[in-house]
């Protein structure tokens, strides 16, 4: 397999046939023209089913997450509505980290749980207690974010994964944070992988969206379908952006990772700051759970 930041550059950019352009065509159109009927050019009849950019993203993020089916929306919510109304219905019951993000917290709580989707907030590191809590068998999925958006809490993946699959249960993990640059939780046995493409993947605070990646062809299938069904899809100029974003993905890391680690040691010594949480400190609460190293000792493992 070749290397992350060549993958970050070339998965989804194959130069144009027709002109040998080396970045993908912006591709601003709603329709496109059949050859007869049911006759389309490359599977393409309507930009909310199919957009040639936006599958360029589409290929580009999977290829990142190390997974086969990637799909992009508009924004993270609109990811995370889409994902959660095809994994629950009536009944099903959601457990999530009980410090989620806000947005999250608040689709499941005050979106979901209306139409009859239960929650149970709790300590993803508490291994035993989410083992208990997906014992009952409308417990649909688990809903982990790692690192946590702000408290910076890490859980282990690969132990939920092994609880999830032991009870009938979808991992999902937000992967935001780390980006799939710092961890790729699909290998680590996570179903579904969601993003808020606006933050790290973007990188440049000038496009909104949101992303689902997958390996399993079950999910894959459902998802592709809602994607189109639901409609909350990406716009062919954001799909872009988020591709260009993308390709200094690795080297922003890279100085994200190093300038934190400048600002912990800062704080660390500052009189007036009595605590520090940075997964990089052997101070941190999830330090043991952890699984490898970030580039400059900031926590995770850099993606090869």
């Amino acid at each position: 397999m070749t290397g992350f930041n060549t993958r970050a550059i070339h998965a989804g950019q194959d130069p144009d046939p027709a002109t040998g352009a080396v970045i993908p065509p912006l591709h601003l159109t709603t329709t496109y023209k059949q050859d007869g009927v049911g006759g389309l050019r490359g599977g393409y009849e309507y930009s909310r089913s199919g957009n040639p950019t936006r599958d360029a993203l589409q290929q580009q993020l999977a290829a990142l997450e190390q997974g086969t089916t990637a799909l992009a929306f508009a924004s993270g919510l609109a990811a995370e509505d889409t994902l959660l109304r095809t994994l629950c219905g009536a009944g099903d019951t959601i457990v999530l980290g009980g410090d989620a993000y806000g947005g999250t917290f608040r689709l499941i709580s005050r979106v979901m749980a209306p139409w009859g989707v239960g929650y149970r907030p709790m300590d993803l590191g508490d291994l035993d207690a989410v083992r208990e809590a997906c014992a009952p068998t409308t417990t649909t999925v688990i809903w982990c974010e790692t690192p946590t958006n702000p408290l910076l809490n890490v859980a282990d993946i690969a132990a939920l994964a092994e609880i999830a699959h032991s009870t009938d249960t979808v991992l999902v993990v937000d992967n935001t944070f780390a980006s799939p640059y710092l961890q790729q939780p699909l290998t680590l046995g996570a179903d579904v992988v969601v993003h808020s493409t606006t933050k790290y993947l973007g990188g440049h605070s000038d496009v909104v969206g949101g992303a689902l990646v997958t390996g399993d062809p079950h999910w894959a299938e459902k998802l592709t379908y809602n994607q189109n069904a639901m409609g909350a899809v990406n716009g062919p100029f954001d799909a872009w952006l988020l591709m260009r974003g993308i390709k200094t993905l690795g080297v922003r890391m890279d100085r994200h990772c190093a300038n934190a680690e400048r600002v912990v040691e800062f704080l660390l010594d500052h009189p007036a700051v009595s605590s520090v949480l940075y997964p990089g400190l052997p101070s941190h609460p999830d330090t043991r759970s952890r699984r490898g190293r970030c580039p400059d000792s900031a926590g995770w493992s850099r993606s090869g």
